[in-house]
């Protein structure tokens, strides 16, 4: 039998949904037959890339999808170039029972090429565009994947890969034939037979984790629901009919997620294959964008400007900057909402476990570099080594539980799960006004002298010195005290001190506001640091 109270809680839940989608207006108002129409999109496709594409095909056919550097894409012109490429993607055998590789920048190739393989039900591998080619072969074949979707300028690197697979070239600069291969605009302008019928099954969305300390891993996702949706949309104010300039790489989970995000919202999406932070202005100016999906190392690039660069542009139209792929360094939000109004809003999470945590623009100004409140729907507990739940204050293993986990890793094994939460892989703890901290990875901790040191503070509070631009810090052997923090800096260009007084200053820096034993005992100058494309380094290439 079940209980009065849980079917109350069940109309609360179902009618807070309504209500916070309905302030994002996506319950309408609607014609009665595009109502229909926007049924049966779902119903053919469920909640899902394609879906998403059929159901704005019936909600406004004439309004811009897309606007990449070839130019603007109606929604109904997105649906026919992605079944007719789904069509000419069968004929040459591509099926339900495949996983198709994409290595492809932020256009309009990308997209079409992940609702095409939606249509068929395929699998899609989303690769790093970052990768050198023994990494990329290695996995490729481990995935098992049997096609493979990608754009000129990697064809190189995918030298590698076996020869006797299918090769379609998602973006060419010449527009015509890539080295001999099939192109998506070859295939859009070549006869294709009748599209294809509802998929038998609806195909996996596989997502490589960043592997910034080892082999990366495929975390697999099925299908779609509304938790995501609602949750994102209780903490961010977006809006159907948004204009959303998504510069996170889409191969990862935070880029993507955004991309199945404006696809629900009906939103218009701006893409540029690479990041030039004076160009990110222009955009913003040029498209009125309302809505910024970026890492935080994007935001440290447009502080960067000189200051003629960012008053030459008009970003009134920007209303929410989303961040997340990285940790979000000292005060950066606070400066870029400074200047830019309260518009920061930044995402804690990863790849297996989605967002944990979103912190507002009030929330940044009380208390900078927080990863926020966990929205509804999302429990996130910080745990001592037995498993035990730590007082605010201490820090722990960060543990998430909510309807977004992933599936598990293609290879197998899962990340470790206590109660029903998954352990994200960091540390982390609450404040006395339960707002999250990252404290950093678990094996990012180190042991100095008997004490436990996490290098994420101290890297904060170095980042806020005037002479750094940027700043990692790592653990290396020490003889005397087991472990020691070693500083790699990248200076301020212009900064004239000297580096060995410079080092020394950070040093006395760090020594006036944190214990002595977190004060690094070398400082590094370094030009740049090494940095994946969601803006994390990479420590395995900082120098010896």
């Amino acid at each position: 039998m079940i209980r009065p109270s849980r079917v109350l809680d069940a109309l609360t839940e179902v009618a807070w949904s309504a209500a916070v989608l309905g302030r994002a207006g996506l319950l309408g108002p609607y014609r009665p037959d595009r109502l229909l129409n926007m049924g049966r999109a779902v119903g053919r496709y469920g909640i899902s890339v394609a879906g998403a594409y059929a159901l704005n095909l019936a909600r406004d056919p004439a309004r811009a999808a897309i606007i990449d550097e070839r130019g603007v894409l109606t929604f109904s012109e997105v649906e026919d170039r992605t079944t007719r490429l789904a069509t000419a993607l069968a004929e040459r055998g591509v099926d339900e029972a495949d996983r198709v590789a994409l290595l492809c920048r932020n256009h309009r190739g990308f997209i079409e090429a992940t609702i095409a393989l939606a249509k068929l039900g395929a699998d899609t591998l989303y690769l790093n565009t970052g990768f050198a080619p023994p990494q990329l072969a290695a996995v490729f074949d481990r995935e098992e994947a049997s096609a493979i979707i990608l754009d000129e300028e990697f064809l190189a690197v995918a030298d590698q890969i076996r020869p006797d697979i299918l090769r379609v070239v998602g973006w060419s600069d010449s527009r015509g034939a890539a080295g001999g291969l099939a192109t998506i605009e070859g295939l859009l302008a070549g006869p294709v037979g009748p599209p294809p019928g509802r998929p038998p099954r609806e195909g996996k969305q596989i997502i490589l984790t960043s592997g910034t300390m080892g082999s990366p891993k495929g975390a697999q996702r099925g299908g779609g629901n509304l938790e995501p949706l609602v949750s994102i949309l209780s903490r961010i104010p977006l809006h159907t009919g948004d204009v959303t300039y998504d510069a996170a790489p889409m191969f990862h989970s935070w880029g993507l997620g955004h991309l199945a995000m404006a696809l629900v919202m009906g939103s218009t999406l701006v893409l540029r294959r690479r990041f030039d932070p004076e160009e990110a202005l222009a955009l913003i100016q040029s498209h009125r964008v309302n809505v910024m999906v970026a890492v935080p190392v994007m935001l440290q690039r447009i502080m960067e400007l000189p200051p003629g660069a960012l008053d030459r542009y008009d970003t009134s139209s920007l209303r929410v900057v989303a961040l997340s792929g990285s940790a979000l360094p000292g005060d950066l939000a606070v400066r870029f909402m400074d200047r830019f109004g309260d518009v920061v809003y930044n995402l804690y999470g990863s790849t297996e476990v989605a967002w944990a945590s979103i912190a507002t623009p009030v929330d940044l100004r009380q208390a900078p570099g927080t990863a926020g409140r966990p929205p509804r729907g999302t429990v996130v507990r910080v745990l001592d080594a037995a498993g035990d739940e730590v007082r605010s204050g201490r820090s722990g293993r960060i543990f998430v539980k909510n309807r977004m986990l992933f599936e598990g890793y293609t290879g197998g094994g899962s990340k470790p799960v206590v109660d029903g939460l998954m352990g994200t892989g960091d540390t982390g703890h609450f404040d006395a006004s339960g707002r999250l901290f990252v404290d950093g990875r678990d094996d990012d901790m180190i042991v100095s002298g008997g004490e436990n040191v996490f290098p994420r503070e101290v890297e904060d509070l170095l980042s806020e010195h005037p002479a750094v631009a940027d700043v990692v810090l790592v653990g290396v052997p020490d003889h005397e005290f087991g472990q020691r923090l070693k500083a790699f800096v990248v200076r301020r260009e212009g900064d004239p001190t000297a580096e060995a007084v410079l080092a020394e200053q950070l040093q006395n820096h760090v020594r006036a506001r944190l214990a002595r034993f977190k004060v690094p005992r070398e400082v590094v100058f370094v030009a740049e640091l090494p940095r994946n494309a969601t803006g994390k380094v990479v420590r395995a290439e900082l120098p010896g």
